[in-house]
């Protein structure tokens, strides 16, 4: 009775050992060449357009935001000829001191900022009579929008979402 209990072990020990055998190999397998295809595009953060409007040696920016994007804050900087100072305000925009005009206002989803204003001053008329041509550059950064412990919102300007860069030019009077 012994032997049969101790034939019937090593069979079954035997079977063990032979399924087993193979099953590194398989385990291997899906862990050396398992792959995948295809993708899906996924949106992160925000998006956010600019719109200009050139005339009278005045720049008109609106930012705008994507109807599906998270609640952020906006900063916009103007860049221009040397020669010919600029002058940046508008309704709901502040000087932050860094260059920066900031929108005092939390941006949501599908909405836009008020108009910021860039003047272009100090053009003498014989720029004007002779054609100069000069550009001014508008620059714009978007930051998500983070609270602190006590729920206040706050803008953390290490961590921007989305910035865009305009360019477009003044002109000479025939543009205006």
């Amino acid at each position: 009775m012994r032997m049969k209990k101790a034939g019937c072990f090593i069979v079954f020990l035997a079977l063990i050992m032979a399924v087993t055998a193979g099953s590194g190999r398989a385990w291997a397998y899906f862990t050396t060449y398992a792959s995948a295809e295809g993708g899906i595009t996924i949106a992160l953060g925000d998006r956010t357009e600019i719109e200009e409007e050139f005339s009278n040696w005045e720049k008109r920016v609106t930012i705008t935001s994507d109807p599906d994007s998270e609640p952020v804050y906006i900063r916009a900087k103007a860049f221009g000829s040397g020669s010919y100072p600029l002058t940046c305000g508008g309704e709901g925009w502040s000087d932050g001191g860094d260059g920066y005009y900031y929108y005092d206002k939390i941006l949501s989803g599908g909405e836009e900022t008020s108009v910021l204003s860039v003047k272009i001053g100090n053009v003498p008329e014989n720029d004007v009579e002779d054609g100069t041509m000069f550009n001014v550059v508008v620059i714009y950064e978007s930051a998500p929008v983070e609270y602190r412990d006590d729920k206040t919102p706050y803008a953390d300007w290490d961590a921007v979402l989305d910035n865009g860069i305009s360019q477009s030019g003044g002109g000479n009077k025939e543009e205006e």
